[in-house]
């Protein structure tokens, strides 16, 4: 099941910030940090220094939604860092089990199944990309 467009990315910021910031503070830190686009949808996740809030920004039809949740018992685990070490951009089911609590980063996907392509024979006389059996 899936509760996010397959366009919508979801982004986390490597360090806790300040969660006694806005809309706007947040919406700067988007800007300044990333420079990223706030407007197109995408889910900006901020974690608290002690790592039992979160507040998740995003755009959604004129408007500035701020999404907030406070863990009573445990702690958020945020994911491993990106090789840069902007951010660490994740899918909706790594952003459900992180509001849930669980640890992602010890979390072990099983490999996706992608169908065999048969492989493909060439004849000699024909050029790769170039359909010659058409006739004129």
């Amino acid at each position: 099941m899936r509760l996010l467009p397959q366009g919508v990315r979801v982004f986390v910021t490597p360090t806790p910030i300040d969660l006694r910031r806005g809309h706007d503070g947040l919406a700067a830190l988007v800007r300044s940090q990333w420079g990223d686009d706030l407007f197109g949808g995408h889910l900006f996740v901020f974690l608290g220094r002690r790592f039992d809030r979160c507040k998740i920004l995003f755009w959604d039809r004129g408007g500035l939604v701020l999404y907030y949740k406070r863990l009573e018992r445990g702690r958020f685990r945020p994911p491993s860092l990106s090789a840069d070490g902007n951010c660490v951009e994740m899918d909706a089911t790594g952003l459900a089990m992180l509001l849930d609590g669980i640890d992602v980063r010890r979390v072990r996907r099983p490999e996706l199944w992608a169908p065999k392509l048969p492989a493909r024979k060439e004849s000699p006389g024909r050029k790769e990309g170039i359909d010659t059996t058409i006739d004129s």
